[in-house]
C-alpha cells in the first residue's frame, strides 16, 4: 500500500541558492526508495481552512520506503538546505488500497453502535 509524505509550506524564510541545491539533489535521494512527486509546490485552492503557499506530496511504494528515505543518510545531508530556508509542515500517511469505501471505517467510531453499521 502506498504511502505519501505531505508538506505544507507555510513561508520563505530565508531566500537562497540553498533552495536551488535542494532542488537538485533530491531527486537522487528519493530514487532508491521509489520515491515520486505527486504534487511539487503547487499553491492550493483552499476549500476549507488554513493552508501556506504550497503543498508537496511524495509518493512511496509503502511506508518503510518513505520512512528510509527521510532517515536516510543521502537525504539527512540536504535537508538542511530546506530547514534553514523554508518553514513548513512535514506529515507521513498511508494511503488506502485499492477500492477502499469510506463506509468501511463507520466500525471504528466509538460512538456507533451495531444498528448503525
Amino acid at each position: 500500500m502506498s504511502a505519501f509524505v505531505i508538506a505544507n509550506v507555510r513561508r520563505l524564510i530565508n531566500p537562497s541558492r540553498e533552495i536551488a541545491e535542494y532542488l537538485r539533489r533530491i531527486n537522487d535521494t528519493l530514487d532508491p526508495f521509489g520515491g515520486r512527486f505527486r504534487v511539487h509546490d503547487t499553491p492550493p485552492q483552499v476549500l476549507e481552512g488554513t493552508w501556506g503557499m504550497g503543498v508537496i506530496v511524495i509518493e512511496f511504494p509503502d511506508s518503510g520506503s518513505a520512512l528510509g528515505w527521510y532517515e536516510s543518510a543521502a537525504y539527512k545531508e540536504i535537508a538542511h538546505l530546506r530547514t534553514d530556508n523554508l518553514e513548513m509542515d512535514v506529515i507521513m500517511v498511508d494511503g488506502v488500497p485499492d477500492g477502499y469505501r469510506a463506509d468501511k471505517s463507520i466500525a471504528n467510531l466509538p460512538f456507533v453502535t451495531a444498528d448503525d453499521r
